[in-house]
């Protein structure tokens, strides 16, 4: 069962190659940045 578990994956990881070749590379959204604080000195 071992043997048919590691063939699929291959498959599965020869299929995303060439879904990738195909159709580009998956598009992923870009992360949110992070919001940083700054030390912001009050008027006087």
């Amino acid at each position: 069962m071992d043997y048919l578990e590691k063939v699929l994956e291959k498959l599965k990881e020869w299929a995303r190659k060439l879904i990738d070749v195909l159709l580009g590379p998956e598009v992923q959204p870009e992360p949110e940045p992070i919001p940083i604080p700054v030390n912001d000195p009050q008027r006087r």
